[in-house]
C-alpha cells in the first residue's frame, strides 16, 4: 500500500460517525492538499468494512458516489449516524 494511501486510510479511520470531512479535507489532512481526486479514486475503490468511506463527501455539499449502494445508501447510513441534510 502506498503511503498516500495509508495516510488517506489512516484520516478516513479517524472520522467518526454523525460527521463527514471532504475529499479535500482529507487530502489537505493526508498531506497533499491537490490530492483530492486522488482520494476519490481511493474511496472509489474501498472495500474495506473498517474504512468508513461513507463519510467523506464532495466539498460542494453533495454527497459524492458510493460503492456500496450508490448516493442512496450513503445518504442513509449517515442519516442512521446523525448527520443532517
Amino acid at each position: 500500500m502506498s503511503g498516500f494511501k495509508e495516510k488517506v486510510h489512516e484520516v478516513v479511520k479517524a472520522i467518526p460517525a454523525g460527521q463527514t470531512l471532504s475529499y479535500k479535507e482529507v487530502a489537505n489532512m493526508a498531506g497533499s492538499p491537490k490530492g483530492y481526486r486522488a482520494v476519490a479514486n481511493l474511496m472509489a475503490r474501498n472495500y474495506n468494512q473498517d474504512i468508513p468511506c461513507h463519510r467523506v463527501v464532495r466539498s460542494d455539499g453533495a454527497l459524492g458516489g458510493y460503492n456500496r449502494g450508490g448516493e442512496v445508501v450513503k445518504k442513509a447510513k449517515l442519516v442512521a449516524e446523525g448527520v443532517k441534510f
